[in-house]
């Protein structure tokens, strides 16, 4: 079953001098349970595409459904905070909080308290592969596979269901990739997640279940 849909997506702004089509009619369906890459050559509307999925920002036109509800009948706030998790190629973690503080960060929000959020940060942490130690250092001490780990878990601490990755692998060595790739396939295959990946990286995209490409804001037949 789809759980998430664009339904003929399009996306306009307008420039100084002109008026951009950053989106022509993107249709397509996204299951849980597999891992999904869209790729495109810079400016193919990718990154358009993802802010979207995100609920950063809404159609000009089509709509994208989350789990058979639009995102223009959702609170902005909510959907981001209860049904997507984004993953960033920046890792985006906040440097002054410790690992478990970053992964606790998020089911606070939610209204989780600090004890229970920390043991199921240890549990996250756990799950990406790190070990206990890990827990109360701080994003610096780490590598930059680590440190992608530590933002896996934290989106896992969302507990959406829905994975959406921007370049996940772009700042990380080949074996660091090739580990965060297997992380991802097996979230998807054994844990039922929809794992969307935005990216340049064609060996990643190729580990991927169904690929869509974009090109000039269309998708590639």
């Amino acid at each position: 079953m789809a759980t998430l849909v664009l339904r003929d997506v399009r996306y306009t702004y307008k420039t100084q001098y002109q008026k951009v089509e950053a989106l022509k009619g993107i249709s397509h369906s996204f299951e849980s349970g597999k891992v999904h890459a869209i790729v495109g050559r810079s400016g193919s509307g990718k990154t358009t595409l993802l802010s979207l999925m995100a609920g950063l920002d809404q159609p000009t036109g089509g709509e994208v459904i989350c789990n058979g509800v639009s995102t223009a009948d959702i609170s902005p706030e909510l959907y981001r905070r209860e049904k997507v998790a984004v993953i960033y190629q920046s890792f985006r973690l906040f440097p002054l909080l410790t690992v478990a503080e970053n992964v606790m960060y998020p089911m606070e929000l939610r209204g989780m308290k600090p004890k229970a959020a920390r043991a199921k940060a240890a549990e996250l942490v756990a799950r990406v592969g790190l070990p206990e130690s890990a827990l109360d250092r701080y994003p610096t001490m780490l590598s930059g596979g680590e440190q992608q780990r530590v933002a896996i878990a934290r989106a896992l601490g969302m507990d959406t269901g829905i994975l959406l990755a921007d370049e996940p692998t772009g700042n990380l060595d080949t074996a660091n990739s090739e580990n965060i790739a297997e992380l991802l396939l097996r979230l998807a295959h054994e844990e039922g997640y929809c794992v969307i990946i935005v990216t340049h990286d064609m060996a990643l995209a190729a580990k991927a279940d169904t690929i869509l490409e974009l090109r000039d804001g269309a998708v590639k037949e």
